[in-house]
């Protein structure tokens, strides 16, 4: 639209600025002198046709324009002039068309006649026998018969009337409002089509879940839509349980629940290739969600460079992994509580040597222990390429998820994050699109939500059928 605007705005610009150009036109008429016999005109008719397209040459030479220049006081060179008139010769026919050029439209007319009038006179002159034109010799003084009969005077074989004087133009015919504009509308969609073109080919991000399953050959887990309410509640609770964001979430947990049956992974990292993917979002909503559908879980923030976690649910953030690493608590003293059974263990004090920490031998002990008290373990960890602590903890887990964002991270991104997760010999269980365009249609076809209602048990049944995934801040 850009593109099209400017296009657009340019044709006006040129109708506004180019100077009007008016045009005025004479024709001539080239006779040959012939006698009025039958074959004596067809074979005037014949020579006149057959120089005609000479004599259009002339019109512009020096010997038409000076004496025009001169004779009407025109502030402009001969050369100037020329470059201003054009002369034609219709097809099968002795007319000469002479179109003149110019600001104004009386001197165009001017012009016009002017040049056809001189024109006509060198063309003549140019046509008159060289012999015919030499004074004859002088007769001998008292010769009779000499004074009697003097040399006729030389005759151009050839004539030119004017047929159609020029008259004042009334319009002009340049600038062409219409084609000025056309000319820029189509220039704008080239334009436009120019850049569209050429960023399709300088971008390199992944548009389509399709795309990024193709690159790097592993299963697409989730495509998790854009939502721009997620800045303020990335949590997938309250309100926002029904949404097609939340139904998402629940999508890729039961996508990884099945796409490991034979051997289901207890620890599972959540990374990205570089920030700002919604690699937290992830790890902390699939962490709900997990809870949600009767899995006793556990979220760990092990992203010691940028901690989000603790803010996400609104925990204690001072007191967590950090803290149990360097062994100033045990895990049941920094475990908070964010659901009954979903339990986060926040990341603690940011130490200055994380890539040591996360890759220890006491953080393996601290992931099997807690693989032994909840059935998963989801660990939020720092991105994979600017830093490497992702590249030292992901071997301790059972398994990893890749988040990637869509129009945003680069295919050479993704294959580096790929690869860095194979060469130290991870598991990985799949990737999540995340940010994806989101589909128009609204719902699932069920409604506001895409499950069933679920019956209503009454007395003890109740509460036990309705866990309460409650948000309690700062519960420990």
């Amino acid at each position: 639209m850009v593109c099209l605007l400017l296009g657009i705005g340019a044709g006006q610009a040129a109708n506004e600025l180019i100077r009007p150009v008016y045009e005025a036109r004479t024709q001539l008429f080239v006779a040959t002198r012939t006698g009025a016999g039958t074959a004596e005109l067809n074979q005037g008719q014949s020579f006149s046709q057959a120089r005609v397209q000479s004599y259009a040459a002339i019109v512009a030479t020096r010997q038409v324009t000076e004496p025009v220049v001169r004779e009407l006081g025109l502030r402009t060179t001969p050369e100037q002039l020329a470059s201003r008139i054009t002369a034609e010769v219709p097809l099968n026919t002795v007319l000469i068309n002479i179109t003149v050029r110019d600001t104004s439209p009386l001197s165009a007319a001017r012009i016009a006649n002017a040049v056809a009038a001189r024109f006509g006179t060198v063309v003549e002159q140019l046509e008159t026998p060289k012999q015919a034109a030499e004074p004859a010799p002088s007769p001998p003084a008292g010769d009779p018969a000499a004074e009697a009969d003097p040399a006729p005077a030389p005759v151009s074989p050839v004539s030119l009337g004017i047929t159609e004087r020029a008259s004042v133009p009334s319009a002009p015919v340049s600038p062409r409002h219409l084609l000025n504009l056309a000319a820029g509308l189509i220039g704008g969609l080239l334009l436009g089509a120019g850049v569209v073109a050429l960023r399709e080919t300088l971008d390199t991000t992944l548009k389509t879940s399709e795309a990024l399953s193709e690159l790097i050959a592993l299963p697409v887990l989730g495509s998790i839509p854009f939502d721009k309410d997620a800045t303020k509640q990335p949590l997938a609770t309250g309100a926002a349980k029904h949404s097609t964001r939340a139904e998402a979430f629940r999508k890729l947990r039961t996508n990884l629940q099945f796409a490991q049956v034979d051997d289901r992974p207890r620890v599972i990292v959540v990374t990205s290739p570089v920030p700002g993917e919604g690699k937290t979002n992830t790890a902390a909503n699939l962490a709900l969600s997990l809870a949600e559908a009767g899995i006793v879980t556990c979220l760990v923030d092990a992203d010691l460079r940028r901690p989000c976690v603790a803010r996400t649910f609104g925990l204690v953030q001072n007191a967590g992994l950090t803290t149990v690493l360097i062994g100033q608590a045990r895990i049941e003293e920094v475990m908070q509580q964010a659901g009954s059974r979903l339990s986060v263990l926040t990341s603690g004090a940011v130490p200055p040597n994380p890539t040591e920490l996360l890759s220890s031998d006491r953080m393996g002990e601290l992931l099997r222990e807690l693989a032994g008290r909840y059935e998963a373990v989801i660990v939020d960890t720092a991105p994979l390429l600017p830093v490497a602590d992702t590249v030292g903890l992901a071997p301790l887990a059972q398994g990893a998820l890749l988040v990637v964002r869509a129009s945003k991270t680069g295919r050479d991104q993704v294959r580096s994050a790929a690869e860095s997760l194979s060469q130290v010999g991870v598991r990985t269980l799949g990737t999540v699109f995340s940010m994806a365009p989101l589909n128009k249609g609204k719902g699932y076809g069920y409604g506001n939500y895409g499950e069933l209602p679920a019956p209503r048990p009454s007395g003890r049944r109740k509460e036990a059928a309705e866990p309460a995934v409650t948000h309690l801040a700062g519960e420990k």
